[in-house]
């Protein structure tokens, strides 16, 4: 390999130690010896916050799927199903005052949870007339960093 001035470490050389990219590593020390590599590339807490996407995302939609409709047992013709559910932004709502948008630090000086509302969409049978409409559910702490997180380049 030529010197061009930006040498590159032993470890990210495509052949390290006489071992291809997807060869296995076998020795304990030489694992050791990869970790700031891997650190640097993903961080501790990327895997956390990349699951915590996921679920808020997908998965809680899933969930809600798989249980999508509520029959009476006392009348079959009154139903409940869920249409679908999200996950909103940090918000708080004191006293009846209008909801405003919260940020960590914010919650942190007031001791209160950094969370955001859950919201599902119900569609219920009234009599003979069928009612769609948003309810929130409840509220799910949010991760510093993630999608939802006020802070996040993303949002």
């Amino acid at each position: 390999m030529e010197d061009d001035g930006d040498a590159s470490p032993d470890w990210a050389q495509p052949n390290w130690k006489g071992l291809g990219i997807s060869d296995p590593i076998k020795s304990v020390e030489d694992k050791w010896l990869l970790l700031p590599a891997f650190l640097k590339v993903k961080g501790l807490v990327k895997q956390h916050i990349d699951s915590f996407d996921y679920f808020v995302n997908a998965d809680i939609k899933n969930v809600v799927k798989a249980n999508a409709k509520i029959t009476s047992d006392v009348d079959p013709r009154f139903w409940l199903k869920f249409t679908d559910i999200h996950v909103g932004f940090p918000d708080r709502n004191e006293s009846g005052v209008a909801t405003q948008q919260v940020t960590p630090h914010e919650c942190r000086l007031r001791d209160i949870t950094y969370s955001a509302p859950i919201i599902v969409t119900i569609m219920y049978t009234r009599g003979k007339n069928i009612v769609k409409r948003n309810a929130q559910i409840g509220r799910i702490p949010i991760m510093l960093r993630s999608g939802k997180c006020r802070t996040s380049p993303s949002v």
